[in-house]
């Protein structure tokens, strides 16, 4: 994981813990990819890839999947978190399902 910078340290914390409790992943990777975005809205803050393989993904679609991180997330969207990348697999897929 990137290292974050130290006042989003726990946003990436609460993005780990609401994923682990809601998804039990077998690996998880959250990077903090507010540097990458200088020059647009909310640029800075807010914005995250998400990297998650967890058995609750076993037989959903992409978009299923999808949805299953926005709803862990749910909490988190409305304030901390402005754009989320998602690559989401089942154990034992590639990380381009």
């Amino acid at each position: 994981m990137n290292a974050p910078t130290p006042n989003r340290s726990g946003i990436l914390d609460r993005i780990r813990a609401e994923l682990q409790r809601e998804l039990q992943p077998e690996y998880l990777d959250i990077v903090d990819d507010g540097a990458r975005h200088v020059g647009h809205a909310n640029a800075g803050s807010g914005h995250f890839t998400v990297t998650i393989s967890a058995g609750a993904f076993a037989g959903q679609s992409r978009l299923q999947r999808h949805r299953m991180v926005f709803a862990a997330l749910s909490r988190l969207m409305s304030n901390e978190i402005h754009a989320l990348s998602i690559k989401a697999r089942a154990p034992g897929e590639s990380v381009s399902v």
